[in-house]
Protein backbone atom coordinates (compact mmCIF):
# COMPACT_ATOMS: atom_id res chain seq x y z
CA UNK A 1 0.00 0.00 0.00
CA UNK A 2 3.01 2.19 0.93
CA UNK A 3 6.66 2.45 0.88
CA UNK A 4 8.16 5.28 2.18
CA UNK A 5 12.01 6.82 3.91
CA UNK A 6 12.04 8.74 6.80
CA UNK A 7 15.49 10.39 8.43
CA UNK A 8 15.88 9.93 12.11
CA UNK A 9 19.57 11.08 13.12
CA UNK A 10 22.23 9.18 11.55
CA UNK A 11 19.59 6.45 11.25
CA UNK A 12 17.55 5.83 7.65
CA UNK A 13 14.30 4.22 8.20
CA UNK A 14 12.84 2.51 5.56
CA UNK A 15 8.44 1.30 5.86
CA UNK A 16 6.36 -0.86 3.88
CA UNK A 17 2.46 -0.84 4.52
CA UNK A 18 0.85 -3.91 3.19
CA UNK A 19 -2.51 -5.59 3.79
CA UNK A 20 -1.30 -8.61 5.39
CA UNK A 21 1.46 -9.48 7.91
CA UNK A 22 4.57 -10.90 5.61
CA UNK A 23 7.36 -13.00 6.17
CA UNK A 24 10.67 -11.64 5.22
CA UNK A 25 14.35 -11.88 5.11
CA UNK A 26 16.69 -8.83 4.80
CA UNK A 27 20.54 -9.28 3.87
CA UNK A 28 23.11 -7.03 2.69
CA UNK A 29 25.69 -7.24 -0.36
CA UNK A 30 28.46 -4.64 -1.41
CA UNK A 31 30.40 -3.88 -4.58
CA UNK A 32 28.00 -1.53 -5.00
CA UNK A 33 26.48 -1.34 -1.34
CA UNK A 34 22.54 -2.59 -0.92
CA UNK A 35 20.33 -3.98 1.09
CA UNK A 36 17.59 -6.70 -0.44
CA UNK A 37 14.21 -7.52 1.21
CA UNK A 38 12.75 -10.28 0.05
CA UNK A 39 8.64 -10.87 0.79
CA UNK A 40 5.75 -13.43 -0.39
CA UNK A 41 4.62 -12.21 -3.60
CA UNK A 42 2.81 -9.11 -3.71
CA UNK A 43 0.63 -6.72 -5.84
CA UNK A 44 2.35 -3.75 -5.73
CA UNK A 45 -0.08 -0.03 -5.01
CA UNK A 46 2.42 1.72 -3.03
CA UNK A 47 3.47 5.53 -4.17
CA UNK A 48 6.85 5.28 -3.72
CA UNK A 49 8.39 7.03 -1.33
CA UNK A 50 11.61 9.35 -2.15
CA UNK A 51 14.83 8.05 -0.97
CA UNK A 52 16.55 9.59 1.70
CA UNK A 53 19.77 9.41 4.17
CA UNK A 54 22.22 6.39 2.91
CA UNK A 55 19.54 5.61 0.65
CA UNK A 56 20.51 6.58 -2.90
CA UNK A 57 17.67 4.77 -4.67
CA UNK A 58 15.56 1.61 -5.12
CA UNK A 59 13.36 -0.89 -7.27
CA UNK A 60 11.36 -3.65 -6.57
CA UNK A 61 9.25 -6.25 -8.67
CA UNK A 62 8.79 -10.32 -8.52
CA UNK A 63 12.17 -11.80 -7.94
CA UNK A 64 10.94 -14.98 -8.77
CA UNK A 65 7.99 -17.01 -8.09
CA UNK A 66 6.34 -16.45 -4.97
CA UNK A 67 9.04 -14.02 -3.98
CA UNK A 68 9.15 -9.78 -4.34
CA UNK A 69 12.32 -8.33 -4.06
CA UNK A 70 12.92 -4.50 -3.13
CA UNK A 71 16.56 -3.84 -3.99
CA UNK A 72 18.03 -0.09 -2.09
CA UNK A 73 20.70 1.26 -2.76
CA UNK A 74 22.87 2.72 -0.42
CA UNK A 75 25.49 5.97 -0.32
CA UNK A 76 27.96 3.80 1.70
CA UNK A 77 28.18 0.63 4.41
CA UNK A 78 25.19 0.25 6.43
CA UNK A 79 24.02 -2.23 9.39
CA UNK A 80 20.57 -3.91 9.73
CA UNK A 81 20.12 -1.72 13.16
CA UNK A 82 16.76 -2.92 13.68
CA UNK A 83 13.94 -5.14 12.03
CA UNK A 84 10.03 -5.58 12.73
CA UNK A 85 6.84 -5.95 12.32
CA UNK A 86 3.66 -3.38 13.43
CA UNK A 87 0.45 -4.19 13.04
CA UNK A 88 -2.69 -1.38 13.20
CA UNK A 89 -5.18 -1.36 15.95
CA UNK A 90 -7.91 -3.50 13.91
CA UNK A 91 -4.97 -5.73 12.32
CA UNK A 92 -6.22 -4.55 8.99
CA UNK A 93 -2.52 -3.03 8.20
CA UNK A 94 1.09 -3.83 8.64
CA UNK A 95 4.32 -2.02 8.36
CA UNK A 96 7.85 -3.44 8.13
CA UNK A 97 9.91 -1.37 9.56
CA UNK A 98 14.16 -1.60 8.79
CA UNK A 99 16.36 1.17 9.80
CA UNK A 100 20.09 1.28 8.24
CA UNK A 101 22.62 2.39 10.14
CA UNK A 102 25.92 3.68 8.40
CA UNK A 103 29.34 1.86 9.35
CA UNK A 104 32.99 1.73 8.18
CA UNK A 105 33.53 -0.65 5.44
CA UNK A 106 35.80 -2.98 7.74
CA UNK A 107 32.54 -3.00 10.29
CA UNK A 108 30.90 -3.77 7.45
CA UNK A 109 32.81 -6.68 6.40
CA UNK A 110 32.46 -8.14 10.01
CA UNK A 111 28.61 -7.14 10.74
CA UNK A 112 25.85 -9.82 10.42
CA UNK A 113 24.74 -9.29 6.88
CA UNK A 114 21.33 -10.97 7.16
CA UNK A 115 18.04 -11.21 9.30
CA UNK A 116 14.90 -12.75 8.72
CA UNK A 117 11.29 -13.49 10.22
CA UNK A 118 11.15 -16.78 11.78
CA UNK A 119 8.45 -18.15 9.32
CA UNK A 120 10.54 -16.85 6.66
CA UNK A 121 11.80 -20.08 6.27
CA UNK A 122 8.45 -21.75 4.86
CA UNK A 123 8.60 -19.30 2.05
CA UNK A 124 12.87 -20.28 1.09
CA UNK A 125 11.75 -23.86 1.39
CA UNK A 126 9.14 -23.55 -1.36
CA UNK A 127 10.49 -25.32 -4.21
CA UNK A 128 10.78 -23.41 -7.25
CA UNK A 129 10.18 -24.82 -10.87
CA UNK A 130 11.61 -24.07 -13.93
CA UNK A 131 8.77 -22.90 -16.38
CA UNK A 132 7.72 -26.03 -18.45
CA UNK A 133 6.25 -25.12 -22.41
CA UNK A 134 5.59 -28.87 -23.82
CA UNK A 135 4.82 -29.25 -27.32
CA UNK A 136 1.52 -30.06 -28.24
CA UNK A 137 2.14 -33.99 -28.04
CA UNK A 138 3.06 -33.09 -24.55
CA UNK A 139 6.31 -35.22 -25.22
CA UNK A 140 8.89 -34.60 -22.48
CA UNK A 141 13.25 -34.93 -22.46
CA UNK A 142 14.69 -37.84 -21.23
CA UNK A 143 18.08 -38.71 -19.55
CA UNK A 144 18.61 -41.62 -21.33
CA UNK A 145 17.12 -41.06 -24.77
CA UNK A 146 16.78 -37.75 -26.62
CA UNK A 147 13.60 -36.77 -28.27
CA UNK A 148 13.53 -37.04 -31.94
CA UNK A 149 12.37 -32.95 -31.61
CA UNK A 150 14.57 -30.42 -30.94
CA UNK A 151 14.54 -28.66 -27.41
CA UNK A 152 14.54 -25.07 -27.64
CA UNK A 153 15.03 -22.65 -24.80
CA UNK A 154 14.21 -19.17 -25.04
CA UNK A 155 15.14 -16.61 -22.88
CA UNK A 156 13.04 -12.95 -22.68
CA UNK A 157 16.04 -10.37 -20.49
CA UNK A 158 15.67 -8.76 -17.32
CA UNK A 159 12.82 -9.28 -15.88
CA UNK A 160 11.06 -8.04 -11.99
CA UNK A 161 13.02 -5.57 -10.07
CA UNK A 162 15.46 -5.66 -13.35
CA UNK A 163 13.24 -3.22 -16.36
CA UNK A 164 16.66 -3.15 -18.69
CA UNK A 165 16.78 -0.22 -21.08
CA UNK A 166 13.61 2.21 -21.07
CA UNK A 167 12.54 3.65 -24.22
CA UNK A 168 12.28 7.52 -24.46
CA UNK A 169 8.59 6.31 -24.70
CA UNK A 170 8.79 4.58 -21.71
CA UNK A 171 8.97 0.98 -23.33
CA UNK A 172 10.77 -1.44 -20.92
CA UNK A 173 13.24 -3.79 -22.47
CA UNK A 174 11.89 -6.89 -20.00
CA UNK A 175 7.87 -6.60 -21.52
CA UNK A 176 9.58 -6.43 -25.01
CA UNK A 177 11.50 -9.18 -24.42
CA UNK A 178 8.75 -11.32 -23.04
CA UNK A 179 6.77 -10.73 -25.78
CA UNK A 180 9.03 -11.46 -28.15
CA UNK A 181 9.61 -14.74 -26.87
CA UNK A 182 6.15 -15.57 -26.91
CA UNK A 183 6.05 -14.75 -30.22
CA UNK A 184 8.26 -17.38 -31.35
CA UNK A 185 7.37 -19.95 -28.73
CA UNK A 186 3.98 -19.67 -30.89
CA UNK A 187 5.78 -19.33 -34.18
CA UNK A 188 8.03 -22.63 -33.35
CA UNK A 189 5.46 -25.09 -31.88
CA UNK A 190 2.97 -24.30 -35.24
CA UNK A 191 5.67 -26.17 -36.93
CA UNK A 192 5.29 -29.51 -34.97
CA UNK A 193 9.00 -29.45 -35.53
CA UNK A 194 10.24 -28.45 -32.46
CA UNK A 195 9.74 -28.36 -28.15
CA UNK A 196 9.98 -25.12 -26.39
CA UNK A 197 10.46 -24.16 -22.81
CA UNK A 198 10.80 -19.98 -21.80
CA UNK A 199 13.58 -19.43 -18.86
CA UNK A 200 10.10 -16.75 -17.34
CA UNK A 201 6.24 -16.71 -18.66
CA UNK A 202 6.13 -13.56 -17.02
CA UNK A 203 7.46 -10.53 -15.21
CA UNK A 204 9.76 -12.06 -12.82
CA UNK A 205 13.97 -12.21 -12.29
CA UNK A 206 16.16 -15.02 -12.81
CA UNK A 207 19.52 -14.55 -12.39
CA UNK A 208 22.08 -14.71 -15.49
CA UNK A 209 23.57 -18.32 -14.83
CA UNK A 210 20.61 -20.30 -13.74
CA UNK A 211 19.08 -18.58 -17.31
CA UNK A 212 21.73 -21.11 -19.18
CA UNK A 213 21.27 -23.56 -16.68
CA UNK A 214 17.66 -23.79 -17.73
CA UNK A 215 18.82 -24.94 -21.13
CA UNK A 216 21.04 -28.15 -19.67
CA UNK A 217 18.64 -29.08 -17.25
CA UNK A 218 16.48 -30.37 -20.16
CA UNK A 219 19.01 -31.36 -22.64
CA UNK A 220 18.51 -28.01 -25.28
CA UNK A 221 19.55 -28.10 -28.50
CA UNK A 222 19.57 -24.01 -28.84
CA UNK A 223 19.87 -21.04 -26.50
CA UNK A 224 18.60 -18.28 -26.99
CA UNK A 225 18.40 -14.78 -25.26
CA UNK A 226 16.34 -11.83 -26.30
CA UNK A 227 17.37 -8.16 -25.61
CA UNK A 228 16.68 -4.73 -26.78
CA UNK A 229 19.72 -2.27 -25.79
CA UNK A 230 19.42 1.95 -25.38
CA UNK A 231 22.83 3.43 -25.91
CA UNK A 232 23.56 7.55 -26.11
CA UNK A 233 23.41 7.74 -30.32
CA UNK A 234 19.51 8.07 -31.19
CA UNK A 235 20.08 7.47 -34.38
CA UNK A 236 21.30 4.27 -34.60
CA UNK A 237 19.09 1.36 -35.02
CA UNK A 238 18.56 -1.73 -36.19
CA UNK A 239 19.34 -5.67 -34.86
CA UNK A 240 22.41 -7.73 -33.89
CA UNK A 241 23.06 -11.05 -33.12
CA UNK A 242 26.27 -12.29 -30.34
CA UNK A 243 28.43 -15.20 -29.62
CA UNK A 244 30.46 -16.19 -26.97
CA UNK A 245 33.84 -14.96 -26.70
CA UNK A 246 36.16 -13.58 -24.07
CA UNK A 247 37.78 -11.25 -26.49
CA UNK A 248 34.97 -8.71 -27.68
CA UNK A 249 34.89 -8.06 -31.67
CA UNK A 250 34.64 -4.12 -30.61
CA UNK A 251 34.15 -1.53 -27.59
CA UNK A 252 30.86 -1.59 -28.05
CA UNK A 253 29.86 -4.98 -27.75
CA UNK A 254 32.38 -4.98 -24.63
CA UNK A 255 30.46 -2.08 -23.63
CA UNK A 256 27.48 -3.93 -23.78
CA UNK A 257 28.43 -7.47 -22.71
CA UNK A 258 28.95 -5.27 -18.93
CA UNK A 259 26.26 -3.93 -18.88
CA UNK A 260 23.94 -6.75 -19.93
CA UNK A 261 26.58 -8.65 -16.87
CA UNK A 262 25.31 -6.52 -14.37
CA UNK A 263 21.93 -7.34 -14.37
CA UNK A 264 21.94 -9.93 -11.36
CA UNK A 265 23.76 -6.57 -9.90
CA UNK A 266 21.06 -4.70 -9.97
CA UNK A 267 18.37 -7.30 -8.99
CA UNK A 268 20.57 -7.78 -5.61
CA UNK A 269 22.09 -11.48 -6.66
CA UNK A 270 25.10 -12.12 -4.60
CA UNK A 271 27.32 -13.46 -6.74
CA UNK A 272 30.27 -14.99 -4.36
CA UNK A 273 31.51 -18.10 -5.35
CA UNK A 274 30.72 -17.38 -9.22
CA UNK A 275 34.25 -16.48 -10.52
CA UNK A 276 35.85 -19.84 -10.37
CA UNK A 277 32.93 -21.75 -12.14
CA UNK A 278 33.62 -19.77 -14.98
CA UNK A 279 36.70 -19.73 -15.88
CA UNK A 280 36.62 -23.18 -15.32
CA UNK A 281 33.50 -22.84 -18.08
CA UNK A 282 36.12 -21.29 -20.51
CA UNK A 283 38.39 -23.54 -20.20
CA UNK A 284 36.48 -26.71 -21.21
CA UNK A 285 37.42 -28.04 -24.34
CA UNK A 286 33.49 -29.22 -24.91
CA UNK A 287 32.68 -25.45 -24.84
CA UNK A 288 35.28 -24.67 -27.97
CA UNK A 289 32.64 -27.02 -30.10
CA UNK A 290 29.61 -25.58 -28.74
CA UNK A 291 31.30 -22.09 -29.16
CA UNK A 292 31.62 -22.97 -33.23
CA UNK A 293 27.85 -24.48 -33.15
CA UNK A 294 27.15 -21.26 -32.13
CA UNK A 295 28.91 -19.07 -34.53
CA UNK A 296 26.83 -20.94 -37.65
CA UNK A 297 23.62 -20.67 -36.04
CA UNK A 298 24.16 -16.97 -35.12
CA UNK A 299 25.38 -16.50 -39.26
CA UNK A 300 22.22 -18.02 -40.47
CA UNK A 301 20.45 -15.80 -37.79
CA UNK A 302 21.98 -12.79 -39.76
CA UNK A 303 21.17 -14.39 -42.86
CA UNK A 304 17.31 -15.00 -41.80
CA UNK A 305 16.61 -11.80 -39.76
CA UNK A 306 17.90 -9.64 -42.30
CA UNK A 307 15.27 -10.87 -44.91
CA UNK A 308 12.42 -9.25 -42.42
CA UNK A 309 14.07 -6.65 -40.36
CA UNK A 310 16.57 -4.05 -40.24
CA UNK A 311 19.81 -4.78 -39.10
CA UNK A 312 23.22 -3.22 -37.74
CA UNK A 313 26.55 -3.30 -40.09
CA UNK A 314 28.88 -6.02 -38.44
CA UNK A 315 25.73 -7.66 -37.66
CA UNK A 316 27.30 -10.93 -35.98
CA UNK A 317 29.43 -9.56 -32.97
CA UNK A 318 31.22 -11.38 -29.93
CA UNK A 319 31.63 -10.49 -26.13
CA UNK A 320 31.60 -12.55 -22.83
CA UNK A 321 27.98 -12.44 -21.72
CA UNK A 322 27.50 -14.44 -18.87
CA UNK A 323 24.38 -15.68 -20.09
CA UNK A 324 25.94 -17.42 -23.08
CA UNK A 325 28.93 -19.50 -20.83
CA UNK A 326 26.85 -23.14 -21.05
CA UNK A 327 30.00 -25.20 -21.77
CA UNK A 328 27.30 -27.91 -23.68
CA UNK A 329 24.20 -26.07 -25.39
CA UNK A 330 25.02 -23.63 -28.04
CA UNK A 331 23.78 -19.93 -27.65
CA UNK A 332 23.64 -16.69 -28.73
CA UNK A 333 22.14 -13.37 -27.56
CA UNK A 334 19.81 -11.01 -29.98
CA UNK A 335 19.58 -7.28 -29.88
CA UNK A 336 16.30 -6.73 -31.58
CA UNK A 337 16.72 -2.89 -31.89
CA UNK A 338 17.66 0.02 -29.99
CA UNK A 339 15.02 1.57 -27.70
CA UNK A 340 17.00 4.85 -27.99
CA UNK A 341 15.46 5.24 -31.67
CA UNK A 342 12.14 6.52 -31.98
CA UNK A 343 11.51 4.09 -35.06
CA UNK A 344 12.82 0.98 -33.17
CA UNK A 345 10.96 1.56 -30.01
CA UNK A 346 7.96 1.81 -32.17
CA UNK A 347 8.70 -1.38 -33.78
CA UNK A 348 9.40 -3.17 -30.81
CA UNK A 349 6.21 -2.90 -29.69
CA UNK A 350 4.13 -3.81 -32.62
CA UNK A 351 2.98 -7.46 -32.44
CA UNK A 352 3.43 -7.44 -36.46
CA UNK A 353 7.24 -6.78 -35.73
CA UNK A 354 7.05 -9.43 -33.05
CA UNK A 355 5.76 -11.90 -35.96
CA UNK A 356 8.81 -11.13 -38.49
CA UNK A 357 11.19 -11.73 -35.56
CA UNK A 358 9.44 -14.88 -34.91
CA UNK A 359 9.23 -15.72 -38.65
CA UNK A 360 13.01 -15.19 -39.04
CA UNK A 361 13.80 -16.94 -35.88
CA UNK A 362 11.97 -20.14 -37.36
CA UNK A 363 13.79 -20.14 -40.51
CA UNK A 364 17.19 -19.99 -39.44
CA UNK A 365 16.54 -23.20 -36.49
CA UNK A 366 14.94 -24.85 -39.52
CA UNK A 367 18.67 -24.20 -41.27
CA UNK A 368 20.65 -24.73 -38.20
CA UNK A 369 19.27 -28.68 -37.29
CA UNK A 370 19.11 -29.36 -41.33
CA UNK A 371 22.86 -28.61 -41.16
CA UNK A 372 22.90 -30.70 -38.59
CA UNK A 373 21.52 -33.76 -40.08
CA UNK A 374 23.56 -33.38 -42.80
CA UNK A 375 26.53 -33.60 -40.48
CA UNK A 376 25.23 -36.31 -38.44
CA UNK A 377 25.37 -38.38 -41.98
CA UNK A 378 28.29 -37.57 -43.17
Amino acid sequence: MDLRFGQHGEMTRFVVEMTRKPAYQIFTLNNPYRVVIDMPEMDWGANNGKATGVVKGFRHGLFRPGVTRIVVDASKPVTIEKHFILGSSDNKTYRLVVDLKPISASQFASSTRKVESADWKNVAQEEVKTVVIPAPDGQQSSDVTRPTKPMIVLDAGHGGPDPGAIGGAGTREKNVTLAVAKAVQKQLLATGRYRVKLTRDRDFYIPLRKRYRVAEDNNADLFVSLHADKIERSSVRGASVYTLSERSSDKEAAKLAAKENKSDIIVGVDLSGYDEVVARTLLDFEQRATMEMSWHFAEMLVGEMGKEIKLLRNTHRFAGFAVLKSPTVPSVLIELGYLSNRQDEKLLKSPAQHKKIAKSLQKAIDSYFERQERLSKS
